[in-house]
Protein backbone atom coordinates (compact mmCIF):
# COMPACT_ATOMS: atom_id res chain seq x y z
CA UNK A 1 0.00 0.00 0.00
CA UNK A 2 1.29 3.36 -1.16
CA UNK A 3 0.69 6.97 -1.55
CA UNK A 4 -1.17 6.95 2.07
CA UNK A 5 -3.37 4.41 1.36
CA UNK A 6 -2.23 2.46 3.66
CA UNK A 7 -4.78 0.27 5.98
CA UNK A 8 -6.11 -0.70 9.53
CA UNK A 9 -7.67 -2.91 11.26
CA UNK A 10 -9.00 -4.55 15.09
CA UNK A 11 -11.34 -6.50 16.62
CA UNK A 12 -12.62 -7.70 19.62
CA UNK A 13 -13.54 -10.89 23.14
CA UNK A 14 -17.66 -8.95 -4.40
CA UNK A 15 -19.78 -9.16 -6.85
CA UNK A 16 -23.21 -8.05 -6.37
CA UNK A 17 -26.03 -9.88 -4.75
CA UNK A 18 -27.58 -10.45 -7.79
CA UNK A 19 -24.45 -11.86 -9.52
CA UNK A 20 -23.77 -14.18 -6.87
CA UNK A 21 -26.42 -15.18 -4.84
CA UNK A 22 -26.79 -16.14 -1.50
CA UNK A 23 -29.68 -18.62 -0.09
CA UNK A 24 -32.89 -16.72 0.73
CA UNK A 25 -32.23 -17.29 4.60
CA UNK A 26 -28.14 -17.09 5.61
CA UNK A 27 -29.50 -19.21 8.36
CA UNK A 28 -29.83 -22.27 5.47
CA UNK A 29 -25.99 -21.69 4.62
CA UNK A 30 -23.70 -24.50 5.19
CA UNK A 31 -20.90 -22.48 6.97
CA UNK A 32 -18.66 -25.14 7.36
CA UNK A 33 -18.63 -25.81 3.98
CA UNK A 34 -18.10 -22.79 3.43
CA UNK A 35 -15.02 -22.57 5.68
CA UNK A 36 -13.71 -25.82 4.04
CA UNK A 37 -13.72 -23.34 0.81
CA UNK A 38 -11.78 -21.13 2.67
CA UNK A 39 -9.20 -23.41 4.07
CA UNK A 40 -8.75 -25.18 0.33
CA UNK A 41 -8.03 -21.59 -0.91
CA UNK A 42 -5.58 -20.45 1.13
CA UNK A 43 -3.77 -23.71 0.98
CA UNK A 44 -4.04 -23.75 -2.89
CA UNK A 45 -2.37 -20.28 -2.68
CA UNK A 46 0.28 -21.13 -0.25
CA UNK A 47 1.35 -24.11 -2.79
CA UNK A 48 1.69 -21.44 -5.59
CA UNK A 49 3.54 -19.39 -3.61
CA UNK A 50 5.74 -22.24 -2.03
CA UNK A 51 6.36 -23.12 -5.84
CA UNK A 52 7.00 -19.73 -7.24
CA UNK A 53 8.23 -16.92 -4.74
CA UNK A 54 9.41 -18.77 -1.84
CA UNK A 55 10.67 -16.34 0.47
CA UNK A 56 10.26 -13.80 -1.63
CA UNK A 57 7.65 -10.67 -0.37
CA UNK A 58 4.81 -11.11 -2.57
CA UNK A 59 3.66 -13.46 -5.20
CA UNK A 60 2.24 -12.04 -8.64
CA UNK A 61 -0.45 -13.89 -9.30
CA UNK A 62 -0.79 -13.79 -13.02
CA UNK A 63 1.92 -14.20 -14.45
CA UNK A 64 3.58 -16.32 -11.11
CA UNK A 65 6.37 -13.89 -10.56
CA UNK A 66 7.58 -11.82 -7.64
CA UNK A 67 7.98 -8.70 -6.17
CA UNK A 68 9.76 -6.83 -3.43
CA UNK A 69 7.66 -4.46 -1.17
CA UNK A 70 9.88 -3.08 1.81
CA UNK A 71 12.74 -2.65 -0.48
CA UNK A 72 13.49 -2.72 -3.76
CA UNK A 73 15.03 -5.66 -4.70
CA UNK A 74 15.01 -6.88 -1.24
CA UNK A 75 13.04 -10.17 0.32
CA UNK A 76 12.59 -10.82 3.56
CA UNK A 77 9.67 -13.22 3.04
CA UNK A 78 6.86 -10.80 4.06
CA UNK A 79 3.93 -12.89 2.36
CA UNK A 80 5.10 -15.57 4.51
CA UNK A 81 5.46 -14.27 7.59
CA UNK A 82 2.36 -12.40 7.13
CA UNK A 83 0.45 -15.86 6.25
CA UNK A 84 1.67 -17.82 9.45
CA UNK A 85 -0.73 -17.21 12.19
CA UNK A 86 -3.74 -18.13 9.41
CA UNK A 87 -1.59 -20.86 8.55
CA UNK A 88 -1.67 -21.87 12.08
CA UNK A 89 -4.95 -21.13 13.12
CA UNK A 90 -6.36 -23.29 9.69
CA UNK A 91 -4.41 -26.35 11.45
CA UNK A 92 -2.50 -26.34 7.95
CA UNK A 93 0.59 -27.41 10.38
CA UNK A 94 2.88 -28.59 7.44
CA UNK A 95 2.80 -25.23 5.62
CA UNK A 96 3.26 -23.47 9.04
CA UNK A 97 6.42 -25.58 10.02
CA UNK A 98 7.82 -24.58 6.18
CA UNK A 99 7.07 -21.01 6.86
CA UNK A 100 8.60 -21.19 10.33
CA UNK A 101 11.96 -23.35 8.72
CA UNK A 102 12.49 -20.82 6.05
CA UNK A 103 12.70 -17.88 9.17
CA UNK A 104 15.35 -20.04 11.04
CA UNK A 105 17.34 -20.43 8.07
CA UNK A 106 17.16 -17.47 5.93
CA UNK A 107 15.45 -14.43 7.50
CA UNK A 108 17.92 -11.16 8.62
CA UNK A 109 17.20 -8.11 9.00
CA UNK A 110 20.68 -6.62 8.73
CA UNK A 111 19.92 -4.88 5.47
CA UNK A 112 21.18 -1.39 4.41
CA UNK A 113 17.68 -0.54 3.16
CA UNK A 114 15.33 2.57 3.96
CA UNK A 115 11.81 0.64 4.98
CA UNK A 116 8.14 2.25 6.27
CA UNK A 117 8.38 1.87 10.16
CA UNK A 118 4.33 2.00 10.09
CA UNK A 119 4.15 -0.78 7.57
CA UNK A 120 7.39 -2.29 8.92
CA UNK A 121 5.71 -3.13 12.67
CA UNK A 122 1.95 -3.77 11.31
CA UNK A 123 3.13 -6.26 8.89
CA UNK A 124 6.46 -8.14 9.73
CA UNK A 125 7.03 -7.30 13.54
CA UNK A 126 3.18 -8.00 14.59
CA UNK A 127 3.36 -11.18 12.09
CA UNK A 128 6.39 -12.88 14.29
CA UNK A 129 4.53 -11.91 16.66
CA UNK A 130 1.32 -13.68 16.43
CA UNK A 131 3.62 -16.64 15.42
CA UNK A 132 5.63 -16.57 18.13
CA UNK A 133 2.34 -16.66 20.37
CA UNK A 134 0.60 -19.73 18.40
CA UNK A 135 3.78 -21.72 18.19
CA UNK A 136 6.00 -20.47 21.19
CA UNK A 137 8.94 -20.37 18.72
CA UNK A 138 11.78 -18.43 20.83
CA UNK A 139 13.66 -17.35 17.73
CA UNK A 140 10.41 -15.60 16.35
CA UNK A 141 10.41 -13.45 19.36
CA UNK A 142 14.14 -12.74 18.86
CA UNK A 143 13.73 -11.56 15.32
CA UNK A 144 10.52 -9.65 16.03
CA UNK A 145 13.03 -7.38 18.88
CA UNK A 146 15.66 -7.36 16.33
CA UNK A 147 13.59 -5.85 14.30
CA UNK A 148 11.81 -3.76 16.83
CA UNK A 149 15.05 -2.25 17.79
CA UNK A 150 16.35 -1.28 14.33
CA UNK A 151 13.21 0.55 14.02
CA UNK A 152 13.60 2.75 17.02
CA UNK A 153 15.37 5.54 15.71
CA UNK A 154 12.82 6.87 14.35
CA UNK A 155 11.36 6.63 17.33
CA UNK A 156 13.83 8.43 19.40
CA UNK A 157 15.11 11.58 16.76
CA UNK A 158 12.33 13.28 17.31
CA UNK A 159 12.16 15.74 20.04
CA UNK A 160 8.55 15.05 20.83
CA UNK A 161 8.55 11.26 20.37
CA UNK A 162 6.62 11.10 16.85
CA UNK A 163 8.31 9.15 14.33
CA UNK A 164 9.65 9.62 11.11
CA UNK A 165 7.99 7.62 8.27
CA UNK A 166 11.52 5.33 7.43
CA UNK A 167 14.50 4.33 8.88
CA UNK A 168 17.41 2.34 7.69
CA UNK A 169 17.50 -1.12 9.36
CA UNK A 170 21.33 -1.31 9.08
CA UNK A 171 22.20 2.34 9.94
CA UNK A 172 19.39 3.88 11.65
CA UNK A 173 19.18 6.75 9.23
CA UNK A 174 15.69 8.51 9.28
CA UNK A 175 13.61 10.12 6.67
CA UNK A 176 10.04 11.57 6.28
CA UNK A 177 9.49 14.32 9.15
CA UNK A 178 6.24 15.08 7.68
CA UNK A 179 4.17 11.82 8.52
CA UNK A 180 0.31 11.42 9.84
CA UNK A 181 -1.82 9.74 12.45
CA UNK A 182 -1.82 6.56 11.26
CA UNK A 183 1.66 5.98 10.92
CA UNK A 184 2.77 7.49 14.41
CA UNK A 185 -0.04 5.58 16.51
CA UNK A 186 -0.65 2.20 14.89
CA UNK A 187 2.14 0.18 17.43
CA UNK A 188 1.03 0.69 20.99
CA UNK A 189 -0.09 -3.06 20.78
CA UNK A 190 2.69 -4.35 18.44
CA UNK A 191 5.15 -2.66 21.11
CA UNK A 192 3.13 -3.37 23.80
CA UNK A 193 3.34 -7.21 23.81
CA UNK A 194 6.64 -6.93 22.58
CA UNK A 195 7.75 -5.02 25.72
CA UNK A 196 5.16 -7.88 27.76
CA UNK A 197 7.15 -10.89 26.28
CA UNK A 198 10.64 -9.43 26.62
CA UNK A 199 10.49 -7.06 29.62
CA UNK A 200 11.91 -4.46 28.31
CA UNK A 201 9.39 -1.57 28.58
CA UNK A 202 11.27 1.22 26.30
CA UNK A 203 9.14 -0.20 23.37
CA UNK A 204 5.09 0.04 24.92
CA UNK A 205 6.50 3.74 26.06
CA UNK A 206 7.45 4.93 22.79
CA UNK A 207 4.73 3.79 20.82
CA UNK A 208 2.30 5.21 23.90
CA UNK A 209 4.57 8.79 24.14
CA UNK A 210 3.47 9.10 20.30
CA UNK A 211 0.22 8.45 20.33
CA UNK A 212 -0.24 11.26 23.36
CA UNK A 213 1.81 13.73 21.81
CA UNK A 214 -0.34 13.61 18.87
CA UNK A 215 -3.82 13.83 20.83
CA UNK A 216 -2.58 16.71 22.65
CA UNK A 217 -2.02 18.65 19.16
CA UNK A 218 -5.77 18.35 18.43
CA UNK A 219 -8.36 21.37 17.85
CA UNK A 220 -10.75 22.96 20.17
CA UNK A 221 -13.12 20.63 18.47
CA UNK A 222 -11.24 17.70 19.18
CA UNK A 223 -10.47 16.73 15.27
CA UNK A 224 -6.85 16.07 14.01
CA UNK A 225 -5.94 16.33 10.77
CA UNK A 226 -3.93 13.89 8.54
CA UNK A 227 -0.36 15.52 8.07
CA UNK A 228 2.45 17.08 10.59
CA UNK A 229 5.68 17.25 10.95
CA UNK A 230 6.83 14.99 13.50
CA UNK A 231 10.05 17.38 14.53
CA UNK A 232 7.97 20.34 15.35
CA UNK A 233 4.53 19.53 15.84
CA UNK A 234 3.38 21.80 12.78
CA UNK A 235 0.34 20.61 11.21
CA UNK A 236 0.86 20.38 7.63
CA UNK A 237 -2.71 19.97 6.50
CA UNK A 238 -6.24 20.89 7.79
CA UNK A 239 -8.27 18.00 6.85
CA UNK A 240 -9.76 15.71 9.89
CA UNK A 241 -10.94 11.68 8.11
CA UNK A 242 -11.16 9.05 9.34
CA UNK A 243 -9.60 7.18 6.25
CA UNK A 244 -6.10 6.83 5.35
CA UNK A 245 -4.05 8.34 6.51
CA UNK A 246 -5.49 8.55 10.23
CA UNK A 247 -7.40 5.34 10.50
CA UNK A 248 -5.73 3.31 12.43
CA UNK A 249 -4.69 5.66 15.15
CA UNK A 250 -8.35 6.04 16.54
CA UNK A 251 -8.28 1.76 16.44
CA UNK A 252 -4.99 1.83 18.20
CA UNK A 253 -6.61 4.05 20.95
CA UNK A 254 -9.67 1.72 21.62
CA UNK A 255 -7.02 -1.29 20.93
CA UNK A 256 -4.80 0.02 23.42
CA UNK A 257 -7.15 -0.27 25.81
CA UNK A 258 -8.72 -3.50 25.08
CA UNK A 259 -5.62 -5.19 24.95
CA UNK A 260 -3.25 -3.85 27.56
CA UNK A 261 -5.59 -1.99 30.12
CA UNK A 262 -4.05 1.38 29.32
CA UNK A 263 -7.01 3.77 30.34
CA UNK A 264 -5.58 6.53 28.78
CA UNK A 265 -6.00 5.47 25.68
CA UNK A 266 -9.90 4.83 26.77
CA UNK A 267 -10.25 8.07 27.05
CA UNK A 268 -8.97 9.64 24.09
CA UNK A 269 -10.68 7.15 22.34
CA UNK A 270 -13.95 8.54 24.09
CA UNK A 271 -12.46 12.06 23.47
CA UNK A 272 -11.93 11.17 19.52
CA UNK A 273 -14.96 9.30 18.84
CA UNK A 274 -17.67 12.11 20.11
CA UNK A 275 -15.43 14.78 18.10
CA UNK A 276 -16.25 12.65 15.07
CA UNK A 277 -19.36 11.76 15.75
CA UNK A 278 -20.63 15.51 16.17
CA UNK A 279 -18.27 16.90 13.15
CA UNK A 280 -18.46 14.23 11.03
CA UNK A 281 -21.27 11.92 10.99
CA UNK A 282 -23.68 12.58 7.78
CA UNK A 283 -26.87 11.25 6.31
CA UNK A 284 -27.46 10.94 2.42
CA UNK A 285 -30.20 9.35 0.98
CA UNK A 286 -31.07 7.63 3.73
CA UNK A 287 -27.37 6.33 4.38
CA UNK A 288 -25.03 7.24 7.20
CA UNK A 289 -21.14 8.54 6.01
CA UNK A 290 -18.16 9.44 7.72
CA UNK A 291 -17.25 13.02 5.80
CA UNK A 292 -13.66 15.19 5.51
CA UNK A 293 -14.01 18.60 7.32
CA UNK A 294 -11.84 20.92 8.72
CA UNK A 295 -10.03 19.92 11.91
CA UNK A 296 -10.70 24.02 13.07
CA UNK A 297 -14.62 24.68 12.02
CA UNK A 298 -15.73 21.25 11.34
CA UNK A 299 -16.71 22.59 7.71
CA UNK A 300 -17.08 19.72 5.50
CA UNK A 301 -14.76 19.42 2.72
CA UNK A 302 -16.47 16.78 0.60
CA UNK A 303 -18.33 13.77 0.70
CA UNK A 304 -16.03 11.19 -1.08
CA UNK A 305 -15.26 8.10 1.05
CA UNK A 306 -12.25 5.59 1.23
CA UNK A 307 -13.04 1.74 1.13
CA UNK A 308 -10.54 1.89 3.88
CA UNK A 309 -12.91 3.64 5.97
CA UNK A 310 -15.38 0.40 5.62
CA UNK A 311 -13.65 -0.91 9.11
CA UNK A 312 -14.82 2.20 11.18
CA UNK A 313 -18.58 0.50 11.49
CA UNK A 314 -16.75 -2.13 13.73
CA UNK A 315 -14.52 -0.29 15.37
CA UNK A 316 -17.72 1.68 16.60
CA UNK A 317 -19.51 -1.09 17.92
CA UNK A 318 -16.74 -2.58 19.67
CA UNK A 319 -16.50 1.24 21.78
CA UNK A 320 -20.33 1.19 22.64
CA UNK A 321 -21.98 2.73 19.15
CA UNK A 322 -23.08 -0.52 17.82
CA UNK A 323 -26.20 1.60 15.91
CA UNK A 324 -24.23 4.14 14.49
CA UNK A 325 -21.49 1.58 13.46
CA UNK A 326 -23.96 -1.28 11.88
CA UNK A 327 -25.76 1.78 9.72
CA UNK A 328 -22.43 3.04 8.43
CA UNK A 329 -21.66 -0.99 7.42
CA UNK A 330 -24.62 -1.49 5.60
CA UNK A 331 -23.29 1.89 3.79
CA UNK A 332 -20.68 0.19 2.60
CA UNK A 333 -22.44 -2.92 2.04
CA UNK A 334 -24.54 -1.53 -0.74
CA UNK A 335 -21.75 0.02 -2.83
CA UNK A 336 -20.61 -3.62 -2.55
CA UNK A 337 -23.75 -4.99 -4.23
CA UNK A 338 -23.61 -2.30 -6.44
CA UNK A 339 -19.86 -3.19 -7.79
CA UNK A 340 -19.58 -6.68 -6.79
CA UNK A 341 -16.31 -5.50 -5.48
CA UNK A 342 -16.11 -2.25 -3.49
CA UNK A 343 -14.03 0.53 -5.57
CA UNK A 344 -11.14 1.75 -3.62
CA UNK A 345 -12.94 5.34 -3.30
CA UNK A 346 -16.09 6.25 -3.92
CA UNK A 347 -18.56 9.49 -3.97
CA UNK A 348 -22.50 9.00 -2.46
CA UNK A 349 -23.63 12.37 -3.57
CA UNK A 350 -22.54 11.82 -7.35
CA UNK A 351 -23.16 7.45 -6.49
CA UNK A 352 -19.99 7.19 -8.12
CA UNK A 353 -16.59 5.28 -7.67
CA UNK A 354 -13.69 8.10 -7.23
CA UNK A 355 -10.93 5.36 -7.65
CA UNK A 356 -12.16 2.13 -9.73
CA UNK A 357 -9.39 -0.07 -8.29
CA UNK A 358 -9.38 -2.34 -5.54
CA UNK A 359 -6.86 -3.74 -3.58
CA UNK A 360 -7.91 -7.57 -2.30
CA UNK A 361 -9.18 -5.00 0.61
CA UNK A 362 -10.36 -6.65 3.84
CA UNK A 363 -11.84 -3.95 5.51
CA UNK A 364 -15.91 -4.16 5.10
CA UNK A 365 -15.01 -8.20 5.97
CA UNK A 366 -13.42 -6.95 9.03
CA UNK A 367 -15.87 -5.11 10.09
CA UNK A 368 -18.32 -7.22 9.89
CA UNK A 369 -16.82 -10.02 11.56
CA UNK A 370 -16.24 -7.60 14.03
CA UNK A 371 -20.17 -7.08 14.40
CA UNK A 372 -20.51 -10.88 14.60
CA UNK A 373 -18.13 -11.00 17.53
CA UNK A 374 -20.38 -8.86 19.21
CA UNK A 375 -23.67 -9.73 18.25
CA UNK A 376 -23.90 -13.37 16.68
CA UNK A 377 -25.91 -12.20 13.64
CA UNK A 378 -26.30 -14.02 10.52
CA UNK A 379 -26.56 -11.19 8.98
CA UNK A 380 -22.65 -10.51 9.20
CA UNK A 381 -21.88 -14.00 8.21
CA UNK A 382 -24.15 -13.86 4.77
CA UNK A 383 -22.42 -9.74 3.88
CA UNK A 384 -18.59 -12.02 4.59
CA UNK A 385 -19.70 -14.56 2.17
CA UNK A 386 -20.81 -12.10 -0.44
CA UNK A 387 -17.39 -10.84 0.39
CA UNK A 388 -15.49 -13.98 -0.12
CA UNK A 389 -17.55 -15.34 -2.92
CA UNK A 390 -16.80 -12.50 -4.74
CA UNK A 391 -13.20 -12.76 -4.11
CA UNK A 392 -13.57 -16.47 -5.83
CA UNK A 393 -15.43 -14.95 -9.01
CA UNK A 394 -13.17 -12.02 -9.26
CA UNK A 395 -9.46 -12.45 -8.26
CA UNK A 396 -8.83 -15.57 -8.45
CA UNK A 397 -6.00 -15.72 -10.94
CA UNK A 398 -3.49 -18.81 -12.45
CA UNK A 399 -1.23 -18.48 -9.78
CA UNK A 400 -3.05 -16.97 -6.83
CA UNK A 401 -5.68 -14.15 -5.90
CA UNK A 402 -5.01 -10.73 -7.58
CA UNK A 403 -6.07 -6.87 -7.54
CA UNK A 404 -8.65 -5.62 -9.13
CA UNK A 405 -7.40 -2.89 -11.93
CA UNK A 406 -11.03 -1.76 -12.62
CA UNK A 407 -13.37 -3.02 -10.42
CA UNK A 408 -16.70 -1.87 -13.62
CA UNK A 409 -15.06 -4.03 -15.67
CA UNK A 410 -13.21 -6.49 -13.23
CA UNK A 411 -9.75 -6.35 -14.91
CA UNK A 412 -7.38 -7.64 -12.77
CA UNK A 413 -3.32 -6.59 -11.83
CA UNK A 414 -0.83 -8.76 -11.61
CA UNK A 415 -0.11 -8.26 -7.73
CA UNK A 416 -1.12 -9.63 -4.32
CA UNK A 417 -0.51 -7.61 -1.30
CA UNK A 418 0.82 -9.33 1.77
CA UNK A 419 -2.22 -8.46 3.84
CA UNK A 420 -4.49 -10.71 1.92
CA UNK A 421 -2.88 -13.57 3.65
CA UNK A 422 -3.28 -12.32 7.20
CA UNK A 423 -6.18 -10.46 6.85
CA UNK A 424 -9.48 -11.55 4.77
CA UNK A 425 -8.36 -15.42 4.77
CA UNK A 426 -8.40 -15.13 8.41
CA UNK A 427 -11.11 -13.01 8.71
CA UNK A 428 -12.87 -15.89 6.56
CA UNK A 429 -11.82 -18.79 8.45
CA UNK A 430 -13.03 -17.81 11.57
CA UNK A 431 -16.23 -16.31 10.96
CA UNK A 432 -17.10 -19.81 9.06
CA UNK A 433 -15.09 -22.41 11.14
CA UNK A 434 -15.86 -23.15 14.74
CA UNK A 435 -11.99 -22.88 14.97
CA UNK A 436 -10.59 -24.80 17.58
CA UNK A 437 -7.48 -22.90 17.82
CA UNK A 438 -9.18 -19.75 18.58
CA UNK A 439 -10.91 -18.22 21.60
CA UNK A 440 -13.89 -16.42 20.40
CA UNK A 441 -14.71 -14.42 23.50
CA UNK A 442 -11.73 -13.05 24.45
CA UNK A 443 -9.27 -11.90 21.61
CA UNK A 444 -7.60 -9.53 19.94
CA UNK A 445 -6.27 -9.02 15.99
CA UNK A 446 -4.45 -6.11 14.95
CA UNK A 447 -4.64 -3.61 12.44
CA UNK A 448 -3.27 -6.48 10.12
CA UNK A 449 -5.33 -9.08 11.13
CA UNK A 450 -2.45 -10.60 13.40
CA UNK A 451 -3.52 -12.32 16.71
CA UNK A 452 -2.32 -11.14 19.30
CA UNK A 453 -4.46 -12.76 21.71
CA UNK A 454 -7.05 -15.59 21.76
CA UNK A 455 -4.80 -18.42 20.82
CA UNK A 456 -6.49 -22.03 22.03
CA UNK A 457 -3.61 -24.55 22.53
Amino acid sequence: MTSFRIGRRGLIAGSAAALLPLPASAAKEDWRKLADEVRESMRWAWQNYRERAWGKDQIMPVSGGAESFSIKGQHVGLSLIEALDTLWLMELDAEFKDGVDWIHANLSFDIDGEVSVFETIIRLVGGLLSAHLASGDKLLLAKAKDLTDRLMPAFTASPIGLPHRYVNLKTGAVRGPVTNPAEIGSCITEFGTLSRLTGDPRYFKAAKKAMVALFGRRSDIGLIPDAIDCMTGEWKSRRATIGPPSDSYYEYLWDGWQLLGDRDCLTMYKSCTAAILENQKAMLNGDLWFVDVDFETGKRINWEQDELSSFYGGLLAQGGEPVIGEAYTRSWDKVQAKYGILPEGYDPEKDAPTYKTNALRPELADAAFNHWLLDGKEEWRALVARHFRAMQQWNKAAYGYAVMADVTTKAQADHCPGYWWSEQMKYYWLIFADCRRFDYRKNYLSTEGNVLLGFRH
